[in-house]
């Protein structure tokens, strides 16, 4: 069993551009979850809606360093949870941000999946491997059209 999911983009646009892309939510809205209930500052647990309002996931942000780092804890996998995600297992999402030359490197790395419910854990690795990989996907047309 993997632990970790890893995914990079290469960006042309600023550190700020992307960090406020990643951690402002009427931003973070354009490109990931279709709404957010709450702030994103650390220590608050804003819910993420997808799919319309059929999919709803408490998060808990645990870091931001602008304009370099990112970092949430939530659940993976197709129910979520609404609560106090830090009472049951779940993953650390981190988004590292890096000047490359005249560019940006984004990496998104989830971490934590062996640490989850056996039973579940293998399912959320493969359906968030894929989501990344869209939804990373999603930021860099963004911000490289911004």
């Amino acid at each position: 069993m993997k632990d970790i999911i890893s995914r990079e983009i290469t960006v042309h646009a600023s550190m700020e551009r992307v960090y406020k892309a990643i951690s402002d939510p009427t931003e973070i809205i354009t490109w990931f979850p279709d709404k957010i209930e709450g702030t994103l500052d650390v220590g608050q647990r804003p819910v993420m809606i997808f799919s319309g309002e059929n999919h709803k996931t408490s998060i808990y942000v645990e870091a931001a360093k602008p304009f370099s780092y990112f970092a949430y804890r939530w659940v993976p996998g197709g129910a979520g949870i609404i609560g106090d995600v830090l009472k049951v297992p779940n993953t650390l999402v981190e988004f590292f941000i890096e000047e490359s030359g005249q560019e940006t490197k984004v990496t998104v790395r989830e971490s934590g999946f062996t640490s989850l419910p056996a039973e579940v854990a293998e399912e959320c690795f493969k359906q968030n491997s894929g989501g990344w990989e869209y939804m990373i996907g999603r930021l860099e047309k963004l911000l490289n059209k911004n």
